[in-house]
């Protein structure tokens, strides 16, 4: 039995409840200061887990938005900005697991409040920025959504609002050492990481996200 997950991913969780991740993330929260976040930011690849959240956050009329991150050559920003199903990219992602040249039946645009579109060099600046911060190598997509994050985060701050932001933590780094972590990969690519780099720098010492 082919289980077709890009199609079906958004139906295969019960979004009112059993455990599902959008259930997890408010259990995880129930005792910390702002247990309802403001803001979860999650990546998209089939789109089930943004659909998941989103539902859920639906469901129980929490005050929360969800905010979907999208890397280079990805289309969901654009079918979700233009309102078309039929946006597509005619390059794949290099960010591993999130972006997708078509859009997928399990992204729900009607869900999402908001998207950003995330440079892949942002995205590999935010992962070690990360490892930098907790000893943690993550893959790629776990960039996307940090910088998007940390960047909401900026705006609560620079507009005086409190609350939490969310975000995931999708898959260890390790398997992409000769990618990612990888400075020669980089030039290969033509990325350069350094301005990312920067403006995470100069956010996480004094708050302030550069223009």
């Amino acid at each position: 039995h082919y289980m077709d997950q890009f199609t079906y991913a958004e139906r295969a969780t019960d979004w009112r409840g059993n455990n599902n991740i959008a259930e997890s993330i408010y259990q995880q929260l129930r005792l910390e200061r702002y247990p309802v976040p403001a803001w979860i930011v999650a990546t998209a690849g089939t789109g089930g887990t943004s659909a998941t959240i989103a539902r859920y956050v639906h469901y129980m009329q929490f005050d929360t938005r969800i905010c979907v991150p999208d890397p280079e050559n990805s289309c969901f920003f654009d079918g979700w900005t233009r309102h078309d199903a039929q946006a597509c990219s005619e390059r794949g992602s290099r960010i591993e697991g999130i972006g997708r040249p078509r859009m997928e039946p399990s992204f729900v645009p009607g869900a999402i409040d908001r998207m950003m579109k995330v440079p892949d060099a942002a995205s590999v600046a935010a992962v070690r920025a990360l490892e930098r911060a907790i000893g943690r190598k993550a893959g790629g997509s776990t960039g996307t959504g940090l910088w998007s994050a940390l960047k909401i985060v900026a705006e609560m701050v620079a507009e005086g609002r409190k609350g939490s932001v969310v975000t995931l933590l999708c898959d260890p780094g390790d398997r992409y050492l000769d990618k990612y972590y990888s400075d020669a990969w980089l030039a290969g690519q033509g990325l350069d990481i350094a301005p990312y780099t920067e403006t995470l720098d100069r956010f996480l010492e004094n708050g302030v996200w550069p223009d």
